[in-house]
């Protein structure tokens, strides 16, 4: 275990790049004392087995307000320390509950249902970048309206207000680049958009996910509160659009980074299912990680922590371990199988993954189809990552064809 604390998240070189620290610390250090941007220490995990151990484990649960070290400087506000952070079940019945309620809405049937209507969206949006010109930003002309628009049409919420999610979203899930002041406005007016949006359902229900939680109710038999359907509905469209529509564009990014692997899906689109999956696992930059906090003496990897400790479970770090995947540092587009951990593992992995792959494989396949002649229009090194924030992404992605 290190002695001195490292700054996390740990600063990489490059957009697309992982931190050189990585690699030293699976092999020297794969249990670390960080300190995270609100000055708290907690406990770095890099090692595939380990990230995976306690991830799966139910004894350990996240962190909230009180409760383990803080992520953002902000006594509160923010989807770590928010009465939101608190409020939808953690563990236990209710969680698998909850979880149950959701997760009927991505179901690969349902998913199958959706992909016409996503790949005709993607084709609209890209026609639109098209008539606009090149060079564009990918990004905001495909990467971040799609995704929005399909959480929006399961939620029954009007996509027009997109920007307004995006700077709510940001504001939630800012480490650094907000004050405390602007993300407990954010989510004073979030929170009222979504009161006033369930209200309206209550009204005049629809067929979407929000107007089916109005009809379900909790382990005691109760319908569900309002601070529960509010919280899920801030969280599932903060998740819904925020990971993907930065994930659209690291993808898109990394396979023309090295325009031989854009070629090589050109001559092969069977390879799209397993170049998402490659992609989710190279992603070097996909935010904060997974924090968990332990309220019993645990051991990892040789190291004994303590009661109260936290720890951030990198599943990016993971994703390259080498006892894990041969060749890890490399891109391979016929990878398989690939168990890689981007979607987290365990009770809390991620309720929205089969829409995120549905996504992604989406726009891919539209974008192989619509512009085989797609290229970055920058230099790879001069992409800028996203900084601040709890989801990791890229500023922009310049591209012409």
């Amino acid at each position: 275990m290190t002695q001195e604390a490292l700054r996390y998240p740990i600063p990489a070189e490059a957009a697309l790049e992982p931190p050189a620290e990585w690699a030293r610390l699976r092999d020297e250090c794969p249990v670390a004392r960080v300190t995270l941007p609100s000055g708290d220490e907690a406990m770095l995990v890099t090692r595939y087995d380990d990230v995976k151990a306690v991830l799966s484990d139910p004894r350990f649960t996240r962190t909230g307000p009180g409760r383990g070290a803080r992520v953002s400087a902000a006594e509160e506000g923010g989807v770590f320390n928010s009465e939101m952070a608190s409020v939808l079940p953690q563990h236990g019945e209710e969680h698998l509950r909850w979880r149950r309620m959701i997760g009927k809405w991505f179901t690969a049937k349902r998913m199958n249902a959706l992909r016409p209507g996503i790949e005709a969206m993607a084709e609209q949006l890209i026609d639109d970048m098209v008539a606009k010109g090149a060079p564009a930003d990918l990004k905001a002309a495909l990467g971040f309206p799609l995704p929005v628009w399909v959480i929006c049409d399961m939620l029954g919420v009007p996509d027009t207000d997109r920007e307004r999610f995006a700077r709510w979203s940001d504001m939630l899930l800012s480490m650094t680049r907000f004050t405390q002041e602007e993300m407990a406005a954010a989510q004073l007016e979030f929170g009222g958009y979504m009161f006033a949006h369930i209200n309206a359902k209550r009204e005049q229900p629809g067929d979407d996910l929000l107007s089916a939680l109005l009809r379900e109710t909790d382990v005691n038999g109760e319908p569900l509160s309002d601070i529960v359907l509010i919280s899920t509905g801030i969280g599932l469209l903060v998740a819904g659009h925020e990971t993907t529509a930065n994930m659209i564009g690291k993808m898109v990014g990394m396979l023309l980074a090295d325009r031989s692997r854009w070629e090589e899906l050109l001559a092969d689109r069977s390879l799209v299912r397993t170049a998402v999956e490659e992609t989710l696992r190279m992603d070097a930059n996909s935010g904060f990680g997974m924090v968990r906090y332990f309220d019993e003496e645990v051991e990892i990897a040789g190291t004994t922590l303590p009661s109260g400790t936290t720890a951030v479970c990198s599943m990016a770090a993971a994703n390259r371990d080498e006892r894990q995947f041969a060749n890890a540092d490399q891109l391979d587009l016929h990878r398989g199988p690939n168990p890689h951990l981007s979607f987290g593992a365990g009770a809390h992995a991620c309720i929205g993954q089969p829409l995120a792959r549905t996504e992604l494989q989406a726009v891919l396949d539209v974008l192989l189809r619509k512009l085989p002649s797609l290229e970055l229009a920058v230099d790879v090194d001069d992409l800028r990552r996203v900084e601040g924030l709890v989801v990791g992404g890229l500023r922009e992605l310049p591209v012409r064809w």
